[in-house]
């Protein structure tokens, strides 16, 4: 039988607290017993409940082929479905107003004078003019926004809007984000951006090796800013449990008290590489998808990835269970307790999953497969134009 002398030490603390917060009326009613005997059981049947969960995942887990970034090439065929009919000037003129307008012609790279975000554009254009002089002449609408464009929910009229991140209910065309290259989100540790994916993978897996599973602290670590609420629970956990949950805060560029930071002064940033010291790493989303997942992963620690909305391309290759722990974005902090408390008493499978998710982003998400993918997204796209791109002199040649 699993050992369950934590999830005890919890429950009693939860049972003293379900007897009107007064330990002699419980004692005198002498209705703790009971309690303790109704959580114990509960306690099994949670952790035989997860256990056949991951075995079933396990079972009909079926592992991508390794070749020509066809881990992710689902992702391709399904945003580019709703286009199947073929994009028109038309369609592609309602892009436009959403985006950065770019064109390849005769294996030349054009953009418009203009870039809001220059270093997202640097990222993108990174890629754009490697794949140039092997591309057909096309026409894109880049969104380097944080936030994807066309909605089918709202009635939005369909048109092929290129975007980093997007929900089911977007009909935007999903691009490897510009951080693979250049910007990402600008923080004290990485002023201008997190960048250089090829650069973190050296360092962070580096800093996993010092840090193998069992010198890892036995903790919870997440840092990051405000930016949603669903972060909010793990803040508290650790307030409460610092023991096990070392969540905090971090300022971002909204911040104006410590009302922002959830009634606490701001943590400091702390680099990937010293992520790795901790056995459990929390993933969030922030506006959309979040930066950060591919990294935690190369720690060789176990991710928590908290919601399964916003993507990604690369997020459909993860499998949950497999990969990662999923959790769910309403999780209240006892249900965050029970899934940390059980990888605790599962050590084993705990290392097991996280040695799964750091071999699929390390043999899977290479700067190879990025290029590849970049290069297979565009060449579909332009089979689907149905319309002669022509130069369009407003534009720079990048």
């Amino acid at each position: 039988m699993i050992d369950i002398k934590i999830f005890t030490l919890l429950l009693n603390i939860i049972i003293l607290a379900r007897c009107n917060n007064n330990i002699e009326t419980c004692l005198k009613e002498d209705t703790c017993g009971e309690t303790h005997n109704k959580y114990s059981k509960d306690v099994n049947k949670w952790t035989y409940k997860i256990s056949n969960i991951i075995n079933s995942e396990l079972q009909a887990y079926d592992p991508c082929l390794r070749t020509n970034c066809s881990c992710h090439k689902n992702v391709i065929e399904k945003d580019l479905e709703p286009f199947s009919s073929g994009i028109t000037k038309e369609m592609f003129e309602i892009a436009q107003a959403k985006g950065t307008k770019y064109q390849i012609i005769n294996g030349k790279l054009y953009r418009t004078k203009d870039c809001h975000f220059p270093a997202r554009c640097a990222g993108i254009e990174h890629y754009l003019k490697i794949l140039a002089p092997k591309l057909p002449n096309i026409e894109l609408a880049m969104n380097t926004r944080d936030w994807p464009q066309i909605n089918r929910a709202w009635g939005h009229k369909k048109a092929p809007v290129f975007s980093f991140s997007k929900t089911k209910d977007y009909y935007d065309i999903m691009y490897p984000t510009w951080s693979f290259w250049e910007g990402g989100p600008a923080i004290q540790l990485y002023p201008t951006g997190i960048g250089r994916w090829d650069k973190h993978r050296i360092s962070i897996s580096t800093a996993a090796k010092e840090w193998p599973w069992e010198k890892k602290e036995e903790k919870v670590f997440f840092r990051g800013s405000r930016t949603s609420e669903e972060r909010d629970s793990l803040i508290l956990l650790s307030r409460s449990h610092p023991d096990l949950v070392d969540a905090q805060y971090t300022k971002n560029q909204a911040w104006k008290s410590d009302a922002d930071t959830l009634h606490a002064p701001p943590a400091s940033e702390v680099s990937f590489e010293n992520h790795c010291k901790y056995k459990y790493l929390f993933n969030y989303r922030g506006v959309a998808a979040s930066f950060r997942l591919k990294h935690l992963f190369l720690c060789k620690s176990l991710v928590f990835h908290v919601g399964n909305d916003w993507l990604e391309f690369f997020y459909p290759s993860l499998k949950p269970w497999v990969h990662y722990v999923p959790v769910s974005p309403k999780a209240n902090k006892e249900e965050i307790m029970e899934l940390i408390l059980y990888f605790k008493n599962n050590d084993s499978v705990a290392k097991e999953i996280a040695e799964r998710g750091f071999e699929h982003i390390w043999n899977n998400l290479t700067e190879k497969d990025v290029k590849c993918y970049w290069r297979r997204l565009l060449k579909n796209y332009a089979k689907l134009l149905k319309y002669s791109v022509t130069r369009d002199d407003d534009l720079k040649k990048i």
